[in-house]
């Protein structure tokens, strides 16, 4: 997906001049990008109630990790939040998803092949509960482009003065 086919799903961000010079910018180094989504300014606000953000990151000009920031409610267990996710995105439900250690309560990741979704819950209310879905092909991409940029700048001499 690109930045005009996520902005296709916001009618009215395409008018939006923060979000227009935003994505006016030039990838960084290594051909990623971001931009975040308000869905409260945006004509389509009522498919995305209880949405506080959503940060798109692309790399080479595509989305391949959606961070999606809700305005609560709060839960006592991530488990909760996972199952209500799990129902609205098709999801399996929350015993297959794998707690992480420490914070077993509030984070559980859901490992497939080419995807990986976690959820999180926190804050006054709920008010930093967060899903983010990322592809692993693409942050494979992106992890191999740096290592090599890494062994490259090791690897290169210091110029002599």
């Amino acid at each position: 997906m690109t930045a005009d086919e996520v902005l296709s799903l916001f009618p009215g961000s395409k008018d939006d001049p923060d979000l227009k010079a935003r994505l006016m910018r030039p990838p960084e180094q290594f051909g990623t990008s971001q931009f975040v989504i308000h869905p409260e300014k945006y004509e389509s606000k009522d498919s995305f109630a209880g949405v506080g953000q959503i940060v798109f990151s692309l790399l080479d000009g595509r989305v391949f990790s959606i961070y999606v920031g809700y305005n609560g409610p709060q839960f006592s267990h991530v488990d909760q939040f996972v199952e209500k996710i799990s129902q609205q995105f098709s999801l399996p439900p929350a015993s297959q998803w794998d707690a992480f250690t420490g914070m077993d309560t509030t984070l559980k990741t859901l490992k497939c092949d080419e995807f990986h979704v976690e959820a999180f819950i926190g804050g006054k209310g709920g008010s930093l509960n967060h899903l983010t879905v990322k592809d692993l092909v693409a942050e494979k991409k992106l992890n191999e482009r740096s290592e090599k940029a890494d062994k490259q700048a090791q690897g290169s001499p210091t110029p002599k003065k």
